[in-house]
């Protein structure tokens, strides 16, 4: 009888210890993937990260669960589309799912596919996840295949350009495939013509870029520009070397830059307001900026398609002119936020017909107000998502007067040791108010 009650005591041990190493499908996914790759410093750790107010997304061990299930996501489109962050038994419903599936995600702008500025997860990882949410995304059982999670076949992430315009309803501009070397910064312009031979007049942009692209602006330059500082065409122009100093010369047209259009996230569709364009002069050529970050070990290829749609110019017709309010002048000192404001006014009457605004990671909120006039200090617009700033079009649009304008104040916060300022990379700061006018 001893011996009995001993090997039924050593098989209820053995079992303890076999259930205490089985882990659910959830708790695998946490240790697995979201631990190595999303609850990392800076991106969903805590709410200490400078990126929080951007996403609102925790995914740390013990919340990680309650705040993916069932939850509603802060990006714009996925709330219009009726996306969930994790839709139980639903990848098409499912925010998650689409931010790591890069032939999907570009249908709608949900902002960065993710790891932002890492390697994607490897094809097992994604099944994995497929499998979990496919079974209900239960928080306990084993649904999904653990043996995935030893798969690291690595996702070939293909990128299909735009479909170009119709004939006779706009071009097609593309910056070719180049590549980002690890652990690196790489932003260049390219000056080229966009092949219309008359004028035409745009009233939607869309863009497409591969993963882990910072932004893509599409400048003119003004008319003080020097010839010796005009570029020459179709030359790729790199801000940085190789050992990620800046190259001083090819920085120097910059200065006389005045914005067209851009995207912030890898999928833009943006329409002006009805009966608004902007003008392409016939002929005309554009300083095109991309700036991909990698901070991954290996290399990563950086690609833009950009289709500029365009309608007839008629008698009910307004020419949109770009804003473009920038402050070079910040300091951030480190471990504490900073409030900084610049007003920005115009010489002539006008009517703000779009407003959004550009920040790095350490933008927690961003106000538009206006300066002046009977509206003196209202806010006419908010951002705390510096990655995916919301875009506004003003069906009433904003009138002011001459010596009236615009006032950005911005909240900083620098978690770092060290203080930061303005700069180029994503590790500096900016603060620029973009957006359209007409004239009043």
């Amino acid at each position: 009888m001893r011996l009995l009650w001993i090997a039924v005591g050593a098989f209820l041990v053995v079992s303890c210890n076999y259930e205490d190493k089985t882990q659910s499908s959830f708790e695998q996914l946490q240790n697995q993937i979201l631990n190595t790759s999303c609850a990392i410093s800076g991106c969903h750790q805590s709410k200490t990260d400078p990126s929080f107010l951007q996403h609102g997304l925790v995914l740390e061990a013990s919340v990680a669960y309650q705040n993916l299930v069932n939850q509603k996501p802060k990006n714009a489109s996925a709330l219009a589309d009726n996306l969930l962050l994790v839709k139980p038994s639903s990848i098409n419903e499912s925010l998650l799912f689409h931010k790591l599936q890069f032939t999907e995600h570009h249908k709608s702008d949900y902002g960065n596919m993710m790891p932002l500025g890492l390697p994607p997860l490897y094809q097992g990882q994604i099944e994995f996840i497929r499998q979990w949410i496919e079974a209900g995304a239960p928080k306990d059982g084993n649904p999904a295949d653990e043996k995935l999670l030893s798969d690291k076949t690595i996702v070939f992430q293909p990128f299909e350009a735009l479909p170009p315009p119709a004939a006779g309803k706009g071009v097609q501009v593309s910056i070719p495939e180049f590549e980002v070397a690890p652990n690196f910064e790489r932003e260049l312009f390219v000056y080229k013509k966009i092949g219309n031979t008359q004028d035409i007049y745009v009233n939607r942009v869309e863009i497409k870029m591969r993963a882990n692209s910072h932004h893509f602006l599409m400048y003119d330059f003004n008319s003080q520009i020097p010839p010796s500082v005009m570029p020459q065409l179709n030359v790729v122009r790199d801000l940085r070397s190789p050992d990620g100093s800046n190259n001083l010369f090819n920085m120097l047209p910059m200065a006389y830059h005045t914005y067209v259009a851009g995207a912030q996230t890898i999928y833009s569709d943006y329409r002006l307001p009805e009966n608004v364009v902007f003008v392409i002069p016939a002929n005309a050529a554009y300083d095109f900026n991309s700036h991909y970050v990698n901070k991954s070990t290996v290399p990563i290829k950086g690609e833009v398609s950009m289709n500029l749609y365009t309608t007839d110019y008629t008698a009910n017709t307004k020419v949109a002119r770009p804003i473009n309010f920038g402050n070079q002048s910040l300091s951030l000192p480190p471990k504490q936020r900073t409030i900084v404001t610049k007003t920005f006014t115009f010489n002539a009457p006008v009517k703000i017909i779009s407003l959004t605004s550009h920040t790095h990671q350490l933008g927690e909120k961003f106000l538009i107000k206006i300066n002046g006039g009977s509206r003196h200090g209202e806010v006419v617009y908010t951002s705390t998502d510096w990655h995916h700033p919301e875009v506004i079009n003003y069906t009433t649009p904003i009138a002011l007067n001459i010596g009236e304008g615009l006032t950005s104040e911005i909240t900083y916060n620098n978690v770092k040791d060290v203080a930061v300022k303005f700069g180029l990379t994503s590790d500096d700061e900016m603060g620029i108010i973009f957006g359209y006018y007409i004239d009043n």
